[in-house]
């Protein structure tokens, strides 16, 4: 037996043992989630005991340095880990920006004391970020961004307003770009990180046309932040900004994967319009659509774990985030309009409890927000068009 046998024989007798059934079951609503952070009273016992588990394993961030909360598997072994987490179709533990955001850019750009100070309580669910980035007149021009944080010696003092900030009326922290120089675009951007409740900070949560949103206004008048929560060199923020840009891209993209283990799509088709003769799906339409689909969705899996492999040995493509989330958003909302599709008028209920509460109208009216959200489709077929067709700019 090789060493990545044993590991994987450990690991699934490991999961087996402590990921409870619960835990094992499809998600089925934003309360199957778990972000944790500072108030964890919301989580059922369940998804506290998985998440403490495998936050104590160091497997929430398997791949990151044991000394800063991750489990210290190589690139073979975490792809096993999720692996042996599919086969008994193991939810996420934890669900969090700092893990696929922040983590990331403190990582590259983090002094060694931001690191120890804020990369365990990530990965162990204890503190919840949000992202302050776009303003209500720098949204794909995110640059002009107008927020300022004044020197006041040991301290910034900010002032301004961001939107569009996912959770941030739940969030405990937020990693936020400010303005330190008002002569220089980019190069007067500065990224710093702060207590949402430090006094002056305030959120007021936006609604959807879906009726619901995770999207929140945040401002900030007079708000004190020290300056050792300043991240990289003062005025280079822009640097650390399109760092971390590229990760979210890359966990938006995922929303072209899908759930893992079940398949809602097939089973709600089946459910709704039943199957022929043949076993097979009775609308010989929608069928072939399902089938196409079902292609598409295998081949940017494929990719997708082509990617991360390409990533993690530091091959990647600098402008490939842009690709994979163009492509993932895309399948997202193809995989929604199927789903609208067919479940037939049912699906166009809006409150009913047979419709849960209308979650396939609702969850399909917010994949629209897909292609706006961590950068516009627009900007990312501009990247994608300059950086790897190296095509002529307009």
């Amino acid at each position: 037996m090789t060493d990545l046998d044993q590991f994987r024989a450990e690991t699934r007798a490991w999961l087996e043992a402590n990921c409870p059934p619960e835990m094992r079951e499809p998600i089925r609503s934003e309360k199957d989630s778990v972000w944790g952070g500072r108030d964890q009273s919301a989580m059922t016992p369940a998804q506290k005991q998985w998440m403490d588990a495998m936050g104590a394993k160091g497997w929430t961030v398997p791949d990151w340095p044991k000394e800063y909360g991750g489990g210290g598997l190589s690139a073979a072994e975490t792809k096993i880990l999720r692996e042996e987490m599919a086969s008994i179709r193991a939810r996420n533990p934890l669900s969090s920006f700092g893990i696929s955001m922040l983590g990331p850019a403190l990582l590259k750009y983090g002094t060694e004391e931001q690191k120890k100070e804020h990369l365990p309580k990530i990965a162990r669910g204890e503190i919840r970020w949000c992202q302050g980035y776009s303003e209500p007149n720098a949204g794909s021009d995110l640059a002009s961004l107008a927020t300022s944080a004044e020197d006041k010696g040991d301290h910034f003092l900010i002032n301004g307003q961001k939107i569009w900030t996912s959770y941030a009326n739940y969030a405990d922290w937020i990693f936020c770009l400010v303005r330190t120089d008002k002569t220089n675009k980019h190069k007067g951007i500065s990224f710093v990180l702060f207590d949402m409740q430090t006094p002056g900070v305030s959120t007021k949560p936006i609604l959807l046309i879906s009726g619901y949103s995770p999207f929140c206004e945040t401002f900030f008048d007079n708000v004190k932040v020290p300056k050792e929560n300043l991240v990289g060199e003062l005025n280079k923020g822009w640097d650390v900004a399109k760092y971390l840009l590229g990760h979210e891209r890359e966990m938006i993209s995922n929303m072209g994967l899908g759930g893992g283990g079940r398949n809602p799509l097939i089973e709600g088709a089946i459910a709704t319009i039943g199957l022929d003769h043949d076993g097979r799906l009775a609308d010989p339409l929608l069928r072939a659509k399902i089938a196409e689909f079902e292609v598409r969705s295998k081949a940017f899996a494929a990719q997708s774990e082509r990617f991360i492999d390409e990533l993690k040995a530091g091959r990647a493509h600098p402008a490939q985030p842009s690709m994979m989330k163009y492509y993932g958003t895309e399948l997202n909302k193809a995989r929604h309009e199927l789903l609208m599709a067919s479940g037939g008028s049912d699906n166009l209920e809006w409150e009913s409890e047979r419709s849960r509460g209308g979650a396939p109208a609702r969850d399909w009216l917010r994949t629209k927000a897909n292609s706006i959200e961590g950068g516009t489709s627009e900007v990312q077929l501009n990247i994608i068009s300059k950086r790897i067709l190296e095509l002529p700019g307009a």
